[in-house]
């Protein structure tokens, strides 16, 4: 029987659609959370690409039959549809004028598991490492797994064919597939896999919808077998185009391999049947160093013939880079001399026989043409550190400091192996050609083992010119590439960066088979329209691009010296690797709580910074038409905790808590009376205090707040959450301080503790243990007699004007103190933040700023850089847990605490908790208790609980330590208190 192929995919042309309607059935009928407000439209325009297409809406279903319905409501309005995973796509696969089918919210489950059968069935939200996590108990775990794996999605990955370092080893997820369950646009739904001729013959007779679609399967693979197999290159990484190859008689007519890597252009994948690999138990790192990128290159065949389970190649630049955006500095370290280095990892049961491996290559490597200089790891802690370096790529090399912006577009082709070192060379030269070669870049690094290159380009995607040059590159790069037998993509897919560019690498026939295969799933072209196959232009739908021209604020008062003094380039650093979107802290990550306990990508911080993009409408087309007076924007700042966390865990440094204190003074400018009651009152705090100490009412406030009837109302009327409030010291610090001066030697000379509002007013005590400790160290202590404010609670609520004011006033008080050389303690790390970031940043130009900003150290810092000799109190055998407070681990840091504490005697962990949820004056305000508290009980008040009564719960937050006295009923203390301790018992 002879069955009619489809006619191949045109260019879909878009009807009216009525998009109030689509809205009112998809909300009639679809069990999830519908969005078409212009805020979720926003947040989802972009990936992690050079494109930008306003989604119609947004639906977040809450179960796997809920899209399904979701899909059918689309179909009959006509309306295209994409299914996005973690949304971190580099090619604008995930980005398109269509409902988004976002399922990492609720459709996230492991619904079984066979040990036996190393098989599991997942939904496609679930995120990698949280399936691997579950999966643990099991020995086994997903072997596919990319530098995003924190937080990329199972579906993603299918849709994506991703691979990452561990491919070497595992192969790509194509290769990892047991069966999908899939769902057409027409509603045809059915799981798929690998089918016998016996099953593939019965399906067919069978007929209807799936009858249908396996007939047409069957003819275009006999009608174009010889094309593929001559067609389709032989390498490793082999991403681009449909696998076409997965439906020929040697792969078993595999139907579910052929939808991997599909890209949401044929079908919706509604569950995912995935083999498993066992866990490897020991492993082992080799860092090889070569005096270049293409010298490393050509040795990769003779180390890969050494059985790696990875083997990755970075160089010199990817390293400075990262040693200039302060990333990872102990890993760098540890790397051996040369400017190109290939990361060759061991692995398996027996740490005797791994290493044995790494020898065999060494010894195989020795006196050969590929000798190189090497450092060899033992340590899983540095393994770890090191391969972070790796991982970290395409954020590193995102935003440098003085150095124009990098972009995709090339970032992910791959050769044969034995062809890399020839293929480095050649794209370097083109690099040269077109102007983007320097001694600065770009970085060439990716999964060398399978001969796939990651890089970042310098394109100039913001003239006309530049992005034809953009275009000339990659046609040129495409004609490169495929005529070394090589794919346009290696990891990261076709989408929208290079469909254009497959006839280069394919030819025209199995591009026409391309179109057949879409027509056979999608004829009507509404999956994820403009991908892959009739794609828009590689230079269309540009998320700048030549006619880009945002609202350019000038009146900042942040001046963003990192970005050029724009708020746009600002608002334009995220790249959309998603990062924030962690759902579970590792490595003592704060970045980004208000995600981890909603899921909302509004509430990530790139969903913020998509929003703040939006707003100042480059294109003359985006949703928000409000600019400063965006009610969109200020509901998705809203809960922001303004944490700092992204300010370190973001790898492009994007600077949340900066662009929302920007956003609020002007949100608010000209109309103050629409400011939350709460922003009046905890922002000025400082004051509010400072009266009630004047009027000597602490002591009544305290009592008066212990009676809930009372306190209730007062929070009420002040706009607050009706939560315990923070007591008032009997005695302020400044007080304490006047009526005892100073005492000690001071041999080691003198040194300004700085009396912030909440250890001033609130706990005093923990300025009283820091001045003697300070003392006992050999330190003479001095105050200003006139406590002042560093701005902090002015700058958390957006009230820039007042915060300049406050902070220009200290500056000068301690302007004479500076211009001595004298050093400024700070005790509370939000404070100390302020001194040594916000300041900077607020007045870039102004010396006694660059002076405090450079002068102002931790109580730690102080006693381990500053202090030769200081041996601390002896406090063995005390054990500790430590939260630390999120602007200390954005800002200044944790490395001389901890050193400090070790060098002690204190046995401390350091708790992988994130942000304890009060964050200053969030967790007070009214409506944001629930998110408070739920970051506080995702790891920090279980852990707390569960600590022995007789640890430590060491927390220098003012904010740290009130929410877990109030909900984890322990009381916290600070450094300054512990070692107070130490000297008491020395005493």
């Amino acid at each position: 029987m002879t069955v009619q192929l489809p006619n191949p995919i045109v260019r879909h042309a878009d009807t009216a659609l009525d998009v109030l309607a689509l809205e009112r059935d998809l909300t009639d009928r679809v069990d999830g959370e519908v969005r078409f407000d212009a805020g979720s439209r926003a947040a989802y325009s972009t990936d992690a690409s050079n494109f930008r297409q306003v989604p119609i809406g947004v639906v977040v279903p809450r179960t796997v039959e809920a899209a399904v319905e979701a899909v059918a409501v689309a179909r009959e309005h006509d309306a295209p549809v994409l299914s996005r995973g973690g949304g971190t796509s580099l090619a604008g696969q995930c980005t398109n004028h269509a409902v988004v089918i976002d399922w990492t919210k609720h459709c996230h489950r492991l619904e079984s598991v066979d040990p036996e059968r190393r098989t599991c069935v997942v939904q496609p939200g679930i995120v990698l490492d949280e399936l691997n996590r579950q999966l643990a108990p099991t020995g086994l775990r997903f072997g596919p797994e990319p530098a995003t794996h924190p937080n990329c999605t199972l579906g993603g990955m299918i849709g994506n064919n991703s691979c990452g370092a561990t491919a070497q080893r595992t192969g790509k997820v194509v290769d990892n597939i047991a069966g999908l369950e899939v769902l057409l646009y027409d509603g045809t739904r059915f799981w798929c896999g690998e089918t016998g001729e016996e099953e593939l013959d019965a399906i067919v007779a069978d007929g209807g919808l799936r009858g249908e679609v396996y007939g047409q399967l069957r003819e275009l693979s006999r009608r174009y077998a010889d094309r593929i197999r001559s067609g389709f290159p032989d390498i490793p990484r082999r991403v681009s185009g449909y696998n076409l190859d997965s439906l020929l008689p040697e792969h078993r007519f595999d139907v579910a391999g052929a939808l991997v890597g599909s890209e949401s252009t044929l079908v919706t994948v509604l569950r995912a049947e995935l083999e498993l690999v066992p866990v490897i138990r020991e492993r082992t790192l080799v860092v090889l160093g070569f005096p270049d990128i293409a010298t490393a290159a050509d040795a990769v065949p003779a180390v890969v013939e050494h059985d790696p389970i990875a083997l990755e190649g970075v160089d010199r630049k990817l390293i400075r880079d990262e040693q200039l955006k302060g990333m990872n500095p102990d890993a760098l370290a540890e790397l051996p001399q040369g400017t190109a280095f290939l990361m060759v990892q061991f692995g398996g049961d027996d740490r005797a026989v791994v290493e044995e491996q790494a020898h065999r290559m060494l010894d195989a490597l020795h006196e050969s043409e590929h000798e190189p200089d090497v450092a060899f790891l033992d340590e899983p802690e540095r393994e770890d550190e090191l391969w972070a370096v790796r991982e970290a790529g395409l954020g590193a090399t995102a935003h440098i400091p003085s150095r124009p912006d990098t972009f995709e577009g090339w970032e992910d082709s791959a050769v044969a192996p034995e062809r890399l070192g020839e293929y480095l060379r050649r794209l370097q030269d083109l690099y040269r050609e077109f102007g983007y070669a320097s001694d600065t870049g770009p970085s060439l690094y990716g999964h060398f083992g399978q001969g796939c290159v990651h890089t970042r380009i310098p394109f100039d995607l913001y003239t006309a010119e530049g992005v034809r040059q953009y275009r000339a590159f990659l046609e040129r790069a495409a004609d490169l590439v495929s005529g070394l037998g090589g794919s346009l993509s290696g990891e990261h897919g076709d989408g929208q960066t290079r469909g254009e560019l497959l006839p280069r690498m394919f030819g025209p026939e199995l591009v026409e088979a391309f179109g057949a295969f879409k027509a056979i799933f999608d004829p009507g072209d509404r999956m994820n329209p403009g991908k892959v196959v009739a794609p828009a232009r590689l230079d269309e739908h540009l998320r700048l691009g030549g006619t880009w021209a945002p609202f350019a604020p000038q009146e900042l008062h942040f001046r963003f010296p990192h970005d050029g003094g724009s708020f746009a380039q600002a608002a334009n650093r995220c790249v959309g690797v998603g990062k924030c979107r962690q759902q579970s802290t590792s490595g003592g990550a704060v970045m980004c709580p208000s995600y981890q306990v909603t899921m909302e990508e509004e509430h990530s911080t790139r969903g913020r910074a998509r929003l703040l993009f939006e707003m100042l409408d480059g294109h003359g087309d985006g949703p928000l038409k409000d600019r400063w007076r965006s009610t969109e924007v200020r509901d998705a700042l809203d809960l922001c905790l303004a944490c700092k966390g992204c300010k370190t865990d973001c790898p492009a440094n994007v600077d949340m808590a900066t662009y929302k204190a920007e956003f609020l003074s002007h949100h608010y400018a000209g109309r103050p009376w629409r400011r939350p009651r709460a922003d009046w009152v905890m922002g000025w705090l400082p004051l509010l205090a400072a009266l009630v100490a004047r009027l000597r009412l602490g002591s009544t406030i305290n009592a008066l707040g212990r009676v809930h009837v009372l306190r209730r109302l007062g929070t009420r009327l002040a706009g607050l959450a009706d939560r315990e409030l923070p007591l008032f010291a009997a005695e302020t610090l400044v007080d304490w301080y006047a009526g005892r001066g100073p005492r000690g030697t001071g041999e080691r000379g003198e040194v300004l503790l700085w009396a912030d509002t909440f250890t001033n007013r609130f706990h005093a005590d923990v300025g009283r243990a820091a001045v003697e400790v300070l003392e006992d160290a050999g330190w003479r202590v001095r105050m200003l007699e006139q406590p002042l404010c560093c701005g902090l609670t002015w700058i958390s609520t957006g009230q820039l004007g007042v915060a300049k004011r406050v902070l220009r006033r200290s500056v000068e008080a301690l302007s004479d103190h500076l211009r001595r050389g004298g050093l400024v303690v700070g005790l509370e790390p939000s404070c100390t933040a302020v001194f040594r970031a916000d300041a900077s940043e607020l007045f870039p130009e102004d010396h006694d700023v660059r002076r405090l900003r450079d002068q102002t150290v931790t109580l730690a810092e102080l006693l381990t850089e500053h202090s030769p000799g200081y041996q601390p109190p002896d406090l063995s055998g005390l054990d500790a847990i430590a939260q630390v407070h999120c602007h200390q681990h954005a800002v200044m840091g944790w490395d001389a605490d901890r050193a400090l504490l070790r060098k002690a005697g204190v046995d401390v962990e350091r708790l992988d908790s994130g942000c304890c949820g009060l964050a200053g004056n969030f967790g007070f305000q009214q409506g944001h208790l629930p998110v408070s508290r739920a970051c506080a009980e995702r790891v920090l008040l279980p852990r707390v609980r569960a600590a022995d009564p007789a640890t430590v719960l060491l927390a220098d937050g003012f904010s740290c330590r009130t929410q877990v006295h109030e909900f984890g009923h322990r009381s916290g203390i600070h450094l300054a208190q512990l070692l107070r301790r130490g000297l008491s018992k020395a005493g």
